[in-house]
């Protein structure tokens, strides 16, 4: 395809097949089609060949990319290769052709001629591309770009050599003096070989420029999709053995070494690190793991030895998810782009008719042919709709590419108009405010108790217990106090709490009501900690031994230390922030106030949460909604805009149109900011490409633009849509721009904040 005009083409022949549904994107050079059951691909191919293209099925499995170290050149290398050949040569003939038009102080005795010998390989040969789609064209019935570019520059070639052999131009002594507009001259004494030189040169020019940008633009996705290991070490009876990934099968157990790449998804069998993430979800903070712990295929062990069990391969990876998003992302339309194609798709049947219209005004005005050729030459040229072609696509295939680094995922080019109306952003709390994990928050000993002592001996008995809340006191009491010790008897009371021996101390933990059958009672002192710390939200664990109360401990669910600053950010965009919860109350009211939120919904049910978002709709706002959880997912589907933590569940993130792959909150306002961005980056270039077309082309049927000058404007039109589109390659995360400014210094938002 050569134009936008060539993918129009192809999707309504597409669309005309019983049952098929056909999306072609220009820039991406790719179809999308959706086909009944069993229908054989050949057939999609077939029709496409019919219309004069050419068409072939996607790679798949592994040969989707190149294996490590392939040198082989691929045909997208290729074609910019023979592209360029032809603009090199093209540009060594023209510029002594455009020169010698240009200034009359080099036009010598038959410098016409010399002009013809050097311009002929240029249109011919280097023109060779435009001449031969625009006779498939013309067998096919239709016209595109490569049409009026080559009925331009064939004529003025046809023209000059008759006006050369024929007319008065090829005479000793003969001068043009160049002009910027068109000469009313006689017209068998005017030679157009600079405009058909020209012409093609520029054009050739802005296409490899083009074809350049547009590889820029895709290299996030390749990127992407490069990431993965392409080797891995698999257990086999108890040895290493060196093996492509692709041999890898759910359940193998791998070795990954310090410095090398996770190979697949898969749960941590033994072994401690760090897993840097930073290329996968832009998270630069490398997480720690251990035995049981989940990691993501193509992020770094950054710290010991690991042995991982796959659970996921080949297409049903994190990665492989990702780029599959990104990717369909890149090859679907916005309805601001169908628009665009319908306008493309009629624009040069439109250019042919001006052009002729503008060939009988000139003519019928009395002016000389050459004349009214010339105008008629500078319609056609300047009249392509390239650069409304690329608008759309090139932006959304930059922007989605960006966000793909930054791990910000866009289902579809119709979530970018959603973000721009958005006015509310609904969060749930678990999970998405805070990291939806019990932490030991407070320890308070009862006077001659040792903080040490209470934490060993209660870390030590609810060591022994499955429960969350249990869980968190005995990883902080670990933390603090090192090795716990095991209980001689252990016993849970479902809703109550633990007793047991520890070190020959009959022991209880859990609610005060528990203690209190035992005869063990508050004191003063621990009774108004353990109240200040449930007025807050937090849940309180009494504590005693040996038949006395010796301490409380206190955990709490942790408030993402950027959250906060997440909020200041939603605001900043316009957007009312609402913290939307299962909790009571006093707990939703007081992570609010922690992170910045004034409107609080809380108590809801599960299922509720879904009509809270119909409710505000219904108030006349435009919703976007954060959630992570299998019980956030109707909400997600309803919002006007669904944002999903990519550390929450597969639900969620099938039901949501944004993905954020790591689990921060300031990940929902970047995303929210580049879709914005990128929205106004394709109404940036729709404005410039329908006011260049509906601008130039009146310009040059009244006869004010030399034909070569359009050519040169032509091609600057679709260079600067592509230009404007990879400014978004320099997108940053609001927090990157600020450490940035700091000199590296740490968001003070990353504190820990506790509730």
């Amino acid at each position: 395809m050569t134009c936008a005009s060539c993918a129009s083409r192809i999707e309504k022949k597409l669309n005309k097949l019983d049952g098929i549904e056909a999306s072609v994107n220009y820039a991406t050079e790719k179809a999308s089609v959706t086909t009944p059951e069993g229908y054989d691909p050949q057939l999609l191919i077939a029709e496409v060949e019919k219309t004069g293209y050419t068409a072939e099925l996607p790679p798949s499995g592994k040969d989707a990319a190149p294996a490590a170290g392939d040198q082989g050149e691929s045909s997208e290398d290729a074609e910019i290769r023979v592209l360029k050949q032809r603009l090199v040569g093209a540009a060594i003939l023209s510029v002594p052709v455009i020169a010698m038009a240009m200034i009359p102080a080099l036009q010598f005795d038959y410098w016409g001629f010399g002009s013809l010998v050097l311009a002929a390989p240029v249109v011919v040969w280097a023109g060779w591309p435009f001449h031969k789609a625009a006779w498939a064209n013309l067998k096919h019935g239709t016209a595109t770009m490569d049409t009026l570019i080559s009925v331009g520059t064939t004529a003025a070639l046809i023209w000059s050599i008759i006006a050369l052999f024929f007319g008065t131009a090829g005479q000793p002594g003969v001068v043009h003096p160049f002009e910027l507009t068109i000469s009313r001259a006689d017209g068998l004494g005017h030679i157009y070989l600079e405009v058909g030189a020209g012409v093609i040169t520029f054009i050739l020019l802005g296409r490899y420029f083009e074809k350049r940008s547009k590889r820029q633009a895709g290299a996030a996705l390749r990127a992407l999709l490069d990431l993965g290991a392409k080797e891995v070490s698999i257990l086999r009876h108890g040895q290493e053995v060196r093996v492509p990934t692709d041999e890898l099968s759910v359940g193998d157990e791998f070795v990954v070494r310090p410095g090398e790449k996770i190979a697949t998804d898969g749960t941590i069998v033994s072994g401690t690190s760090a897993v840097d993430a930073s290329m996968l979800t832009g998270e630069s903070v490398p997480v720690e793991v251990s035995g049981g712990d989940a990691v993501t295929g193509a992020t770094v062990n950054a710290g010991g030895r690991l042995v991982v069990k796959a659970t996921r391969v080949g297409s049903d990876t994190q990665l492989a998810q990702m780029a599959k998003m990104v990717e369909d992302a890149q090859s679907g339309k916005a309805e601001i782009q169908r628009l665009a194609d319908r306008v493309s798709s009629v624009f040069v049947p439109v250019a042919i008719a001006i052009a002729v219209g503008a060939l009988g005004a000139w003519l019928g005005a009395g002016f000389p042919v050459s004349a009214a050729f010339t105008a008629t030459v500078a319609v056609l040229i300047i009249a392509c709709p390239c650069a409304l072609g690329l608008a759309t696509p090139t932006a959304l295939l930059v922007g989605t590419g960006r966000g793909a680094q930054m791990g910000v995922l866009i289902k579809g080019p119709e979530v970018l108009e959603s973000t721009r109306r958005v006015d509310t952003i609904v969060l749930d709390k678990t999970g998405t405010i805070t990291t939806g994990k019990m932490t030991l928050t407070e320890a308070i000993p009862a006077a001659g108790v040792a903080r040490a002592e209470l934490l060993r001996i209660a870390g030590g008995l609810e060591d022994y217990s499955e429960h969350p809340i249990a869980q968190a006191i005995a990883v902080g009491a670990t933390a603090e106090v090192g090795k716990l010790p095991a209980p001689e008897s252990f016993e849970s009371i479902e809703g109550q709490g633990v007793q047991g021996v520890i070190d020959g101390h009959a022991v209880v933990a859990g609610r005060e009501a528990l203690l209190a059958d035992w005869s063990m009672h508050l004191d003063e002192e621990l009774m108004s900690a353990k109240q200040t710390a449930e007025a807050r939200g937090r849940t309180a664990i009494t504590v005693g031994w040996d038949g006395q109360i010796r301490g409380v401990l206190v955990v709490s669910d942790m408030i993402k230390p950027t959250s906060a600053e997440a909020i200041v950010q939603f605001k900043e965009l316009g957007l009312t922030p609402v913290l939307l919860t299962g909790d009571n109350q006093t707990v939703a009211e007081q992570v609010a106030s922690e992170v910045g939120i004034t409107e609080v919904i809380a108590e809801v049910l599960p299922q509720d949460k879904v009509d809270v978002v119909a409710r505000l709709q219904g108030e006349g706002k435009v919703v976007a909604m954060v959630g992570d959880g299998v019980n956030d997912a109707p909400a997600l589907a309803q919002a006007d805009l669904g944002l999903a933590m990519g550390t929450g569940t597969d639900v969620a993130i099938e039901a949501a149109d944004i993905t954020l792959a790591r689990g921060d909150l300031r990940a929902a306002a970047d995303a929210i900011r580049l879709a914005r961005r990128t929205l106004r980056t394709i109404k940036q270039n729709l404005f410039w490409a329908f006011g260049y077309n509906t601008t130039a082309i009146p310009i040059a049927a009244m006869g004010l633009l030399n034909p070569m000058l359009a050519g040169a404007a032509m091609a600057f039109s679709s260079v600067s849509v592509v230009a404007n589109s990879l400014r978004l390659r320099r997108f940053q995360a609001k927090v990157d721009d600020q450490t940035a400014s700091a000199g590296g210094a740490p968001s003070p938002a990353r504190r820990p904040v506790q509730v």
